[in-house]
């Protein structure tokens, strides 16, 4: 049976925390707030998560997991060569919806499905979530529903659609907004947005004048 805990309470978020942070390090799934919606998630390095989590998605391997991280050091691990535009685009809008599409350092050993040598990386702005990440490290994190169904926005809507695959749920009340990140492309020259969501093509042109769109 997953194990919910209500952030609100000091004393109920430090239990949720220690044991969102053990089960995610032991392999097991997490459902965790974000700035977005509601994600679920695992240790981004452990195999038997990611299979875990695919499973409970209904997602192949043909969808690539993103990944959440508690700050921008943590992007260097990550991500290989990132030119001064990436790094400008961090600076105006980390932590928040921004999910940037990133040459993947070639010596991490993890399995996040067929990438093509990138990953996607996200600083969320959420308390809650980026407590846990300082704990875990770089999680795979997706939205906390099955393939097909809408992203949720409460904790509850996330436990109805993952049921009993998730073994730690941290409630931290409704989403203020059900809007997805927006995904930019840092891997070339010039960037590309992949998916306009929370941050419209004109907040981004602000920092990134000549910033481009997927054909």
């Amino acid at each position: 049976m997953s194990r919910r805990f209500h952030t609100d309470d000091v004393f109920m978020r430090k239990r949720g925390l220690d044991a969102a942070a053990a089960a995610a390090k032991r392999g097991d799934l997490v459902v965790l707030p974000t700035d977005t919606v509601y994600g679920v998630g695992c240790d981004a390095f452990s195999l038997d998560g990611v299979a875990r989590l695919r499973e409970a998605k209904g997602r192949g391997r043909d969808m690539p997991l993103p990944v959440l991280v508690s700050g921008p050091k943590a992007l260097d691990g990550l991500a290989y060569g990132l030119r001064p535009v990436a790094r400008d685009l961090v600076s105006a809008f980390w932590p928040g919806p921004l999910t940037l599409l990133c040459t993947a350092q070639p010596s991490l050993q993890w399995d996040l499905g067929e990438a093509n040598g990138t990953v996607q990386v996200r600083m969320p702005l959420h308390p809650v979530a980026i407590e846990l990440l300082t704990v875990v490290g770089p999680m795979a994190v997706t939205a906390a529903n099955r393939a097909g169904f809408p992203a949720p926005r409460t904790a509850e809507e996330a436990r109805e659609q993952l049921g009993e695959s998730v073994a730690v749920i941290l409630d931290a009340g409704a989403s203020e907004q059900a809007v997805p990140s927006t995904i930019v492309d840092v891997t070339g020259v010039v960037p590309r947005v992949l998916r306009e969501g929370a941050l419209s093509m004109e907040l981004l042109q602000e920092v990134v004048p000549h910033i481009g769109t997927a054909v």
